[in-house]
């Protein structure tokens, strides 16, 4: 009598944007089976993925239908409503990271409230109803502030400085039902941080080194790995930080915490997320266990793989659609200037702003590093490098 084959681990991935596309390139090795529940058929991972279902994140039957088939779930956004993933939960299908978790990363207000409760340094903060009660905190502890909604915002979206009392009704134009405004303090931060780590659900927990982001307009466009000028001492508060969270929140998978750096070197939290982040992406090249893969480790319950890097600097710039649409043909430039470059594309169509992929670079000279992710990403976004 011969055996059953053995059926690989379905993995299913509900957004697919193109973190479920480098995620799907991390399954090919592990043997797992990617499902996508994607926004439409050409998105970006559905380019890659063989097993697509196309539906509505937000409605309870289509979420459930597709779980049904997988072994667990695990996200390329946070955005599924946590009612529905419960659901998912009590279907017997495992949620990673879980409902009770990922509400942190879906609601500010939440995570502020949380964060605060145990102790981790965020800016002074207050949920305010109405533009009176913003001017009210920007009186009482100075202006600017910045006022966030509590939910659906990314990308700097959902956002705002408020620069002084005549601007305080401008966050609650068009304010949705159930989204609250989340006043905080302006925080004169030197540089931004971002500390990773993934975790699984044994409780293994593996720490990235911590990079330096430079963000315009909310969106990132370059990461250095590790920061500058990091402190050995700093570094490890960060990263013990960020595993504090992790076990306090309970997440699984890749848990991104967002820093802003003062002048005296302490932190506080500025964002969470619940899954791999653009800020990870240098570890596709540039660590020994990339942090999709990690992700999907953790997500899976296997041994997570080591985090540090392979080179002294890694740099990641990501390319922001500008004036070049052919992308690949534009590689060759790029290739033929610099034989150690890595590039990602994600299948999308180059619009304005738009993330559409990034370069990695990496070495032992921090400058030359550096210049040649910027060369390589100004050329694929039509810039006159």
């Amino acid at each position: 009598m011969s055996a059953e084959p053995v059926r690989p681990f379905v993995v299913g991935i509900i957004g697919g944007g193109q973190l479920a596309r480098m995620m799907h390139a991390a399954s090919i090795g592990l043997g797992i089976r990617i499902r996508l529940l994607a926004e439409g058929p050409d998105v970006s991972a559905a380019q890659v993925v063989h097993d697509v279902t196309v539906g509505d994140y937000t409605d309870p039957a289509t979420v459930l239908a597709f779980a049904a088939d997988c072994d667990v779930i695990t996200f390329d956004h946070e955005h599924v409503p946590t009612a529905i993933l419960h659901q998912v939960e009590d279907a017997g299908v495992a949620v990673r990271p879980g409902p009770d978790a990922l509400v942190h990363a879906q609601d500010k207000v939440v995570m502020r409230e949380r964060l605060s409760a145990f102790g981790a340094p965020c800016p002074v903060h207050r949920v305010v109803s109405d533009p009176d009660d913003l001017r009210a905190f920007g009186d009482e502890h100075g202006w600017p502030v910045i006022a966030k909604t509590s939910r659906g915002g990314y990308d700097g979206k959902g956002v705002f400085k408020v620069d002084g009392p005549d601007e305080a009704g401008t966050p609650f134009e068009g304010l949705k039902p159930g989204v609250r405004i989340l006043a905080e303090e302006f925080v004169p931060f030197t540089r931004e941080l971002s500390a990773l780590i993934a975790r699984s659900p044994s409780g293994q927990a593996v720490a990235y080194p911590v990079s330096e982001t430079v963000q315009r307009d909310g969106i990132c466009v370059e990461t250095t790995t590790p920061a500058p000028g990091l402190t050995e001492e700093q570094a490890i508060g960060c990263q013990q930080l960020a595993l504090r969270i992790a076990h306090e929140l309970g997440t699984v998978g890749l848990l991104a915490v967002e820093l802003m750096q003062r002048e005296d070197g302490s932190v506080v939290v500025n964002e969470l997320a619940m899954r791999p982040h653009n800020t990870g992406h240098w570890s596709i090249d540039g660590s020994h266990t990339s942090q999709f893969d990690n992700h999907l480790r953790a997500v899976v319950d296997l041994p997570l793989g080591d985090p540090s890097t392979r080179a002294p600097w890694t740099v990641m710039a990501n390319v922001l659609g500008g004036t070049v649409e052919d992308l690949p043909s534009a590689l060759l430039h790029c290739f033929a200037r610099d034989t150690r470059l890595r590039v990602q594309l994600y299948g999308k169509e180059v619009k304005p702003g738009r993330k559409v992929g990034h370069v990695t670079t990496f070495g032992a000279d921090l400058a030359d590093v550096t210049k040649r992710a910027r060369h390589a990403a100004g050329y694929l976004m039509g810039e006159d490098v």
